[in-house]
């Protein structure tokens, strides 16, 4: 990058300089991460620093432009995820992004906005169909020459809403579905991605690029992808604000899949305000989604800044999640998180207790297998069997004959154990999803109906661990499976810090309960404002 002050040669002039200066302006497009984009009225500021709703205002009434916008985010992709900390969050980025800003800036100029998301830069994670020069990869290698024919339906809602898909965010391979020694954010594509708080640390689950993006100011917003934890886990590790929808809400097509029964996408984002200005975009009804299931179009998610009283909100303490009372500096948090929301008007029922792990669990993970072979063999198929991949088989035999690439630090046995697995009309399929997902549903709503709960809430994540290539990840806490398995939603947001590294608190409801739970997570982010942005630390001097 060129630095930020030019000095006049000895004989120079002014004119020599301002001409100079011009030529690299244009060069650089006019801003880059350590020198602030210039906006319409020629004022400089850092627009990382600035929520995705802030830069939507200044988008709106024109001190900003698209171009500029998309200019100074893709300079700091260059700086921050290509070169500097290198933190491997975006797997490619758009060489169409300028020209779409362009052409939003001429609409502006002739029409107004496109619509509510004009000229915001987006990252999807590259399990996500784009219809354009970007490949749909999983982060593997199999898929590294497969580019869609079409927009994801979600992606397209997106472009209709005037954002301009800025890249492809990195992700656990296959959505962390390969292996059970995997590392999370490691693809074969994309290489690890590193934790912007402290580099050597993991950044959860595989929406981990997306989280990253978004944590380190590459991009104001992301979409994730879930099958468990895999939105809510990388948010919290990175200490965003991130959503689960309620499952069907958000149209699977065109992502490349796990589960049909846990899989969501959803909106990642510094702010609950900026997550819900991205979630109202997502949500929308798709007939070519098998389990889709549509909002009222009168519903929007958008916080009431003028409403922070939470009289009346009944908040369940879920006691019972995975790793549950392993910290003492996480249990002090919750109970100085409790507080806060106490002191909001809400009324607290502690020590709920419902159990997300052993049968359910276990059927949990034979349902995913059952339903991995089935509906990844039907992406395949739609999608003309790229790279001349038609089944699991076919990706197994791939995996195998590239290990050297593919598998240098875990292998295949989650692939493995899915394609052993028969078809979805097995009675063993049946019987797997009504001992998880059918019958904790039914535990969920008994448990709501008998507290008259508003929502339940737990901490989502512990510290963030090292990553090791050797062991693989560390999981000492986890509150993602409830919603996952149940397929209702889920809103978390910064509650805290251990030792530099962010905690998040999960806001857990009922199915389409989104808009009660965002407006409760914005009160208490409100209430609490404790995230502050990272600071790239190499690495922590403190003990593991």
């Amino acid at each position: 990058m060129f630095p930020n002050t030019f000095l006049v040669a000895p004989g120079g002039n002014l004119s020599t300089l301002l001409l100079f200066t011009l030529l690299m302006m244009v060069m650089v497009g006019c801003n880059g991460p350590e020198g602030p984009a210039s906006n319409a009225s020629g004022t400089v500021e850092a627009l990382e620093e600035l929520s995705a709703d802030e830069l939507r205002q200044r988008l709106a009434e024109g001190s900003l432009t698209a171009e500029v916008v998309t200019r100074y985010f893709l300079d700091r992709i260059a700086t921050l995820d290509d070169a500097g900390p290198t933190l491997n969050a975006i797997i490619t980025t758009n060489p169409d992004a300028i020209a779409i800003a362009q052409e939003l800036d001429q609409r502006m100029a002739t029409s107004g906005p496109v619509g509510p998301l004009h000229g915001l830069p987006v990252v999807v994670k590259d399990n996500i169909d784009t219809g354009d020069r970007m490949a749909t990869t999983a982060g593997s290698l199999a898929l590294a020459e497969h580019f869609a024919t079409e927009d994801a339906f979600l992606v397209a809602r997106l472009r209709e809403a005037g954002a301009v898909v800025l890249g492809k965010a990195n992700l656990s391979e296959w959505a962390n579905f390969r292996s059970s020694s995997s590392s999370s954010g490691w693809s074969s594509v994309g290489g690890q991605v590193r934790n912007p708080y402290v580099l050597d640390r993991n950044a959860c689950g595989s929406s981990s690029g997306s989280a990253v993006a978004v944590a380190a100011g590459l991009v104001p917003l992301a979409v994730g992808t879930e099958t468990d934890g895999s939105i809510v886990c990388p948010s919290g590790a990175t200490g965003i604000v991130g959503i689960k929808p309620t499952v069907g809400t958000v149209s699977r097509h065109g992502i490349i899949p796990i589960s049909h029964t846990q899989d969501t996408a959803g909106p990642m984002a510094t702010t609950v305000t900026g997550a819900a200005l991205l979630l109202e975009t997502l949500v929308g009804f798709d007939e070519r989604d098998s389990g889709a299931r549509a909002f009222p179009d009168s519903v929007r998610f958008a916080p009431d800044p003028s409403s922070l009283d939470l009289s009346g909100t009944r908040l369940g303490v879920w006691r019972s999640h995975y790793g549950a009372g392993s910290s003492p500096e996480i249990e002090d948090m919750l109970l100085e998180n409790i507080a806060s929301l106490e002191a909001a008007g809400a009324t607290i029922i502690d020590s709920l207790e419902i159990m997300t792990g052993g049968a359910v669990g276990a059927a949990e993970y034979e349902v995913l297998k059952f339903e991995f072979k089935a509906d990844m063999a039907a992406y395949l198929s739609s999608h003309g069997n790229p790279n001349g991949m038609a089944t699991l088989a076919d990706l197994i035999a791939f995996n195998t004959a590239h290990a050297d690439a593919v598998m240098p630090i875990f292998g295949q046995e989650v692939f493995l154990e899915s394609e052993a697995m028969a078809g979805l009309d097995d009675p063993a399929y049946q019987e797997a999803l009504a001992s998880s997902a059918l019958a904790l549903r039914e535990t969920f709503t008994a448990l709501f109906e008998a507290h008259n709960l508003t929502a339940l809430i737990a901490p989502v994540n512990a510290p963030a661990w090292k990553t090791d290539w050797v062991s693989g990840d560390r999981f000492q806490l986890s509150s993602s499976s409830l919603a996952a398995i149940t397929g209702n939603p889920s809103v978390v947001v910064p509650a805290g810090y251990v030792s530099g590294l962010p905690i998040n608190l999960a806001f857990i409801g009922p199915a389409f309960s989104e808009a009660t739970l965002i407006q409760t997570a914005y009160v208490f982010e409100q209430a609490t404002a404790v995230r502050q942005p990272p600071q790239f630390i190499p690495t922590l001097e403190t003990a593991e």
